[in-house]
């Protein structure tokens, strides 16, 4: 019998386009937690680039990933810089 060989599991590797992202997030911010959306959006910021989102945001690389970590809080000025960096925009619908 030949053993399975297993990958990590990365959400990163998966998102290729904006819609991507976009897609992605819309699911996590369905649940509303918040160290969830920050986790979120450090997926997001891998799979662009960290060192790329960190430059356009002005933040250094070590801020953005303590920032976007399940355990980060990122103040609204940082959340919408970062999502300026990664091209998409906070938006509000009706629940």
């Amino acid at each position: 019998m030949t053993k399975a060989k297993f990958s990590p599991f990365d959400v990163a590797d998966h998102i290729k386009t904006a819609e991507d992202a976009v897609h992605y997030l819309d699911a996590v911010l369905l649940d509303g937690d918040a160290n969830e959306i920050a986790e979120a959006l450090g997926v997001v910021a891998r799979s662009q680039g960290m060192s790329t989102i960190a430059k356009e945001s002005g933040l250094s690389r070590e801020t953005l990933y303590r920032t976007l970590s399940d355990a980060g809080n990122p103040r609204l000025a940082t959340l919408i810089g970062v999502l300026r960096a990664m091209g998409l925009r906070l938006s509000v619908t009706v629940a």
